[in-house]
Order: C-alpha cells, then sequence, then structure tokens
C-alpha cells in the first residue's frame, strides 16, 4: 500500500514538472518584453516580480480540463477563426432566468447553431445603479439572483463539451461606487484613493473638461462628480456611480489582472474588454487612445498567452474601422484577438433608410484593405443603442448636413418618414442639439412589429425578407456574425419596460425583453414569422458552414455597379468565386453577372449557365462559380 501511494506520489511529482517547464517556456518566451513594457510604465521592480508570482499561482490554480484545451488551442492557432463561428449575446435573467437556467437551454442554442455565447454582464453590481451590469461591486461574485461562480464554471464546462465558447464581458475602466476600493475611498483611505482619480482642488477636474469629451451630455454630464462628504472630485466618465480606475498605479493594474486571470479560471473562453480606448487618463489629452492603452492591452495579451493561452481578448473600440485596427497589435506584438465592426452595424442602418449604398461600400473597403488575420466581430444588433457616429464628412460631399441627417434617420427608425415601416424609440435624446441615439431590435426596424399590429401579411412577406436580407450580409461579411438573442424567432420591441421604476428612464431595455419562450414552438411551423425567419437563418448558416467561399481567409472586396441600391461582394477561396448582391431598395432589379457563365444559386441549389439575376426589392443572392 505504501508502494503504491509513493507510485501515485511520483506520477503527480512528475506531472507537476512537466506543467511546471510548460509554463516556464510561455514565461521565458514573453518575460523580457512584458518587463520592458512594466517598467516603462510603472518602474517598480517589486511589483513586477508580484505579478509573475501571481501569474504562476493563477496558473497552477487552472484546472487540468481547461489546460488540456489551452494546449489544443495553442496547437491549433487562431481556433476563433473558423467559418462556422456563430456567435449570439443574451441576458443570462431573460434567456433563461439564471445560469443554471442557459445550462438547460444549450441543446436550443445548439438547434440555433450557436457555438459562441456572449453572457452579458452577471457579475455583482447595486440594482438600480448598475448601468446594465457595467458598474461592478465585485469581480469575484455573480448577482445573487443568476447564480454562483461554481455555477458558471460548470456552464463553461457542459459548453466545452459541446464545442461552445463562452464569452464574458471585463469591466476594465471603472468599478461601481460600491466596489470595496471604493468604499475605503470614501472613507479617506490614501491607499484606496489613489486607486481612483481624486481631486480636492477644482482646478484640476476643471482642467480636465476642457479637453475630455462628455459620454453622455445628457443623462450624465461632464467627468467628475462631487462627493461633498469627502470634499472632493472623483473620475466618473461614463455615470457618477462608476469611478475611473487609475491605471498610473500599479497596484490597479496588478490586481485587475488578478481579477482578469480568476475569471478565465472559471472556463471563460473569450474575455471582452469593455471601453477599452479610456483606461489611461492624461491632464491635457482627451483620455482617448492614448499610448500606454496600448502598452496595458499588448501586457495583458501576454499574461494571458503565458496563463492561459486558450482565451481570446475582445476589444470594445467604438470607433470606424481604420482607427479601430491599431488595437490588433502588430504580427509581431499582437493586442486584441477580436474587435467590433461597430461602425458599419449603424452605417448597414444609415443604408436601409437612404437605400443609397456608397458610404457602406466605402467602410467595407476599408475593412477589406485590412489584413486578413484581423477578425472582425459584425453584427445588426446588439444590447446598446444605436450611436449615428457616421463618416459625415463624406455624406457632406454627397450633400447630407450632419444634423438635418441624424433627424432624418431618427425620424425614419421611428416609423415618422412615409414609408417607413420602423418601429423603435430615441435614446439619450439632447433637447438643445437635438442629438439622439436610437434603440429597438432588428425584427422592429424591419417591420416585423408593424406588419403583426396592422395584422398585414403582404408588409410582413417585406419585413421577413428584409429581415433574411441583412442577415445574409452579414454572414457575407468577413469576420465572425453575431446574433442578439430573439433575433432568430424574429422578437419585437418590448415596451414593458416602463412599467418598471429602474428601467423606465432607459429606453434601451425596449431591445433588452425577455425571451419569448412561447414563441419557439412555432419554429416548426414554417408558415409562422418565427418559422420563416428562423428556418431561414439556419438555411444561411448551413450554407455559411458548408461552402468554402466563406473560408476565413478568403479574398473579400466589393464590386462598382452603377445602381447605388445594390450593394455587391465578391468572395474567392480555394478557385470558388461567390457574387453576393443585396437590394437595399423597395423596387426589383435584373442585375447583369460579369460575365454569362455557369453558377450555382446557394440559396435555391440549382446550377445553371446565367446572364442576368432578376432581384426583388430587399432580397438578395449569393451566386457561386
Amino acid at each position: 500500500m505504501a508502494k503504491r501511494k509513493a507510485t501515485v506520489g511520483g506520477k503527480t511529482a512528475v506531472k507537476k514538472a512537466a506543467s511546471d517547464r510548460i509554463f516556464m517556456e510561455r514565461m521565458q518566451r514573453h518575460h523580457d518584453e512584458l518587463r520592458w513594457l512594466y517598467m516603462e510604465l510603472y518602474g517598480n521592480d517589486d511589483m513586477f516580480a508580484e505579478l509573475c508570482d501571481q501569474m504562476k499561482w493563477y496558473y497552477d490554480q487552472r484546472s487540468a480540463k481547461l489546460k488540456k484545451l489551452d494546449a489544443e488551442r495553442e496547437a491549433a492557432g487562431a481556433w476563433y477563426r473558423k467559418r462556422d463561428m456563430l456567435g449570439m449575446m443574451m441576458y443570462i435573467d431573460n434567456f433563461a432566468g439564471n445560469i443554471k437556467g442557459v445550462q438547460e437551454k444549450l441543446p436550443y442554442l445548439e438547434k440555433c447553431n450557436v457555438n459562441y455565447i456572449h453572457l452579458m454582464p452577471f457579475l455583482d453590481s447595486p440594482k438600480g445603479r448598475s448601468d446594465g451590469g457595467y458598474a461592478v461591486a465585485d469581480f469575484r461574485e455573480v448577482k445573487p439572483e443568476l447564480g454562483t461562480m461554481d455555477d458558471l464554471a460548470e456552464l463553461a464546462e457542459k459548453c466545452h463539451d459541446k464545442g461552445i465558447s463562452l464569452c464574458m464581458d471585463f469591466v476594465m475602466n471603472h468599478t461601481s461606487e460600491n466596489h470595496e476600493w471604493a468604499k475605503r475611498a470614501r472613507q479617506g483611505d490614501g491607499e484606496y484613493m489613489s486607486r481612483y482619480f481624486f481631486y480636492a482642488d477644482p482646478s484640476i477636474p476643471q482642467e480636465y473638461e476642457k479637453t475630455v469629451p462628455q459620454v453622455f451630455p445628457t443623462t450624465a454630464p461632464g467627468n467628475f462628480t462631487y462627493l461633498p462628504e469627502m470634499g472632493h472630485y472623483v473620475m466618473t466618465t461614463f455615470y457618477p456611480y462608476q469611478w475611473d480606475l487609475n491605471y498610473r498605479n500599479p497596484r490597479v493594474f496588478n490586481e485587475m489582472m488578478y481579477n482578469f486571470l480568476y475569471l478565465a479560471n472559471q472556463g471563460m473562453d473569450i474575455i471582452r474588454i469593455d471601453a477599452v480606448p479610456y483606461i489611461w487618463k492624461e491632464l491635457g489629452t482627451n483620455c482617448r487612445n492614448l499610448p500606454q492603452v496600448h502598452t496595458i492591452v499588448r501586457m495583458m495579451r501576454m499574461i494571458g498567452e503565458i496563463v492561459c493561452p486558450g482565451i481570446v481578448l475582445l476589444g470594445e473600440v467604438v470607433m470606424e474601422p481604420d482607427k479601430v485596427a491599431p488595437y490588433f497589435g502588430t504580427v509581431e506584438k499582437p493586442e486584441c484577438h477580436m474587435l467590433y465592426n461597430v461602425t458599419t452595424m449603424a452605417t448597414t442602418w444609415h443604408t436601409v433608410a437612404t437605400r443609397d449604398i456608397r458610404l457602406l461600400r466605402k467602410q467595407m473597403d476599408i475593412v477589406c484593405s485590412l489584413p486578413r488575420e484581423y477578425t472582425f466581430l459584425n453584427y445588426l444588433r446588439c444590447h446598446d443603442d444605436i450611436g449615428w457616429g457616421l463618416d459625415y464628412a463624406t455624406l457632406k460631399e454627397w450633400g447630407m448636413d450632419e444634423v438635418a441627417h441624424k433627424k432624418y434617420l431618427n425620424d425614419y427608425f421611428q416609423g415618422k418618414v412615409e414609408g417607413s415601416v420602423s418601429r423603435g424609440e430615441l435614446y439619450n435624446e439632447d433637447p438643445v442639439t437635438g442629438d439622439a441615439r436610437f434603440c429597438a431590435t432588428t425584427a422592429s426596424m424591419c417591420g416585423v412589429e408593424s406588419a403583426g399590429i396592422e395584422q398585414d401579411e403582404e408588409e410582413m412577406k417585406w419585413a421577413i425578407r428584409k429581415d433574411l436580407m441583412l442577415h445574409a450580409y452579414m454572414f457575407t461579411q468577413s469576420g465572425i456574425p453575431m446574433l442578439y438573442s430573439g433575433d432568430e424567432i424574429g422578437q419585437v420591441n418590448d415596451y414593458t419596460y416602463k412599467d418598471d421604476p429602474d428601467k423606465a428612464p432607459d429606453s434601451r431595455y425596449i431591445h433588452r425583453g425577455k425571451f419569448n419562450w412561447d414563441l419557439v414552438d412555432n419554429i416548426k411551423d414554417k408558415t409562422s414569422v418565427q418559422g420563416r425567419i428562423f428556418n431561414g437563418l439556419e438555411d444561411l448558416e448551413k450554407i455559411r458552414r458548408t461552402e468554402a467561399v466563406f473560408n476565413t481567409d478568403a479574398e473579400v472586396y466589393t464590386k462598382d455597379y452603377k445602381d447605388t441600391s445594390l450593394l455587391w461582394i465578391v468572395r474567392k477561396s480555394e478557385g470558388e468565386e461567390l457574387h453576393a448582391v443585396f437590394n437595399f431598395s423597395d423596387e426589383g432589379r435584373t442585375i447583369w453577372m460579369p460575365e454569362k457563365a455557369v453558377y450555382t444559386n446557394l440559396a435555391t441549389g440549382v446550377t445553371e449557365e446565367v446572364e442576368t439575376v432578376e432581384l426583388s426589392g430587399w432580397d438578395f443572392v449569393w451566386m457561386k462559380r
């Protein structure tokens, strides 16, 4: 018996030695650059040594299953760039009540062909002052009503068994005023005050205000909040109850990296870094996209590659594609693995309202000109509002004034313009400037809501066709498509948020309604609205999974076509060529193929010699040769 125990102990020692060797190899690969960058920012050897020790501790805490997954993903390379990747973002409570409920609904998500789930913020945050969960009070606790960290780890394990990846938000820029650090700071503890931006002298916040733009000028004006009980101002870029963290303090960086590694060890596969451009502040600047931000993200990437190389960093950078691109880093010094294609989303809806694809095509050309290794997340709608941050310099050349055009877009999507079938509400409207953002679900913006209310079957056909055309266009773009939970069944706006005092002031809850499970029963009926949308999306997803022209490394470009309501995208891969044409107008079109040749219509499966194609209003065609 003693001999057997010794053998077991020997095997454990051998395994540990092998595991330690892997860690040291990864550490040696990155140590010199990591130390150089750390010392450049902080010049603190002791804090760097502590960081390295803690990285080893979190590596040792990582489960054998996750280490095995790390090794598989390291060997596979960019595992997240498969052409069958399809994501879905959801609020846990809206979708399934709690984390265990999400686990029970995994078969439904598999039926949706989803293999990447983005769980919207679920960490502990104060009720009524949470900003949708982005005001985190504890980075190591789940909201009690949603479950526990053990539930999260179990969900991750079940997802991995099914080949599904989990994504979560990591809010780096700020904490809730209810976070333990903030509580201690409010008590006057200098150690914790130094983790935020506190100023007793009002002239310093005034100097910041001269150069720092406001995020929410109407609902949360200014970038500082005065705390009378302390006689200090604290920096609050987003809302008064969200206190900006001071990354000039190495203790803040270290502790946030430990939180990052803790969450990665729960089985998270994709860590979405919230509000990346804001995380470094300097007086006299706009406190956006400063060089030190890239240093921090680069260090975070290396820390991940040392401790948990199977995870992916997704950056939330809300800018146009060419300004977003620097957050990918370089081939030699990569930063984020993936970034959102935010501006294209807004421009897509601009195109719907104007029936003019020129601006959308221009932006797609920019994306297509970037290295093919860059991975963008593409989506039609998400949890947030639509801000009309368009390329107004270009629009001005085409006779569109910024203020008037924003008003037109908001009027159009509220259904106030003749011919508009969209329904929705404004968000953060500024009564002085008239500026506002817009909120609604994809289905409501496409006309499913208005057609349903009017019981107009002809209008419903148009609405569903528009909905599916826009999804097909999203699937044709370079990158990973993301569905917003409920879009797969055409869920419309939920106006009941107005009955909840905590939600009523925030119109974004119009598209954050509870998932309607009763509608899921209708997907078996292919004549129902839900059946037509769900099965239509399933057909598109199947084509994308099986056709080489949708490979992630395909050559993609737009084709010049004289009709400005037609967007023409070409994809080339493995000797095949896809011509994808999308009609952003109410009228039918005859399109001429580049040459008379044999094409396969991927939607119908028909292969024949084709010279022209008839395209109905708000329809598309995928022609392969």
